[in-house]
């Protein structure tokens, strides 16, 4: 993303934070996010201040852009730059909307059962259309189905009835800090425990469970 398709003015993502970002470190945190989102199994932390953010500087940006002529060429390329960025939010916002929809009581329920000071999964908005879409499909099979069963088979588990994400599927991911004994396989019976250390730079096919808490303190990033 080109930093002079956005103010060049720094951005605090976080009032109460001292670090500040610039608008292609803002971006740079946004692609980030969504290729993380987009090829991991389950639903990442919310990115929601990024977001917000994004949005306000592609606000800003759109009402620069009408004040230009008509015709010039620097606007033209900003204004590609601000659509590419549009649909990379786009297609964020709607991976996290579409794996809530797959997993909804299992995101509840990690939500619900997450430790103190653990970063929240969803937004307050996601949040809410979770809740609400739980109780919609709970409604729905009640309606349909549940209430022509015999009285014992009226209730039915949502997360045993959902499939869970599967935390086994293979990732392509880069390093981005170097990690050592990165434990692969556990030990077992018939063999022993395997650990790896990824240098940094190093892409690698791996199964997404091993590397998930990379994600989330970013020593990689999938691809």
């Amino acid at each position: 993303m080109s930093e002079a398709a956005f103010d060049d003015s720094e951005i605090n993502q976080d009032d109460s934070q001292e670090d500040v970002m610039t608008p292609a470190e803002l971006i740079a945190k946004l692609e980030e996010a969504w290729l993380n989102e987009k090829f991991s199994p389950e639903l990442q932390e919310n990115k929601s201040e990024v977001v917000e953010c994004v949005m306000e500087q592609l606000t800003h940006m759109e009402s620069n852009l009408q004040r230009v002529k008509k015709g010039d060429a620097k606007a033209s390329i900003h204004r590609m730059e601000v659509d590419r960025v549009r649909f990379v939010l786009a297609s964020y916002l709607r991976s996290r909307l579409q794996k809530i929809e797959k997993f909804f009581p299992h995101v509840l329920e990690r939500e619900k059962t997450r430790a103190d000071g653990e970063p929240s999964l969803l937004s307050p908005e996601e949040f809410a259309f979770a809740k609400e879409y739980y109780d919609n499909t709970e409604a729905y099979l009640k309606a349909v189905a549940l209430k022509r069963m015999p009285p014992n088979l009226q209730s039915i588990d949502m997360l045993k009835a959902v499939p869970e994400p599967c935390l086994d599927s293979f990732v392509f991911l880069r390093v981005k800090e170097k990690q050592e004994n990165i434990l692969i396989e556990p030990e077992t019976d018939d063999q022993r425990e395997y650990v790896v250390d990824l240098e940094e730079g190093s892409q690698h096919l791996m199964r997404y469970r091993a590397i998930a808490p990379l994600i989330s303190n970013g020593a990689v990033q999938l691809i």
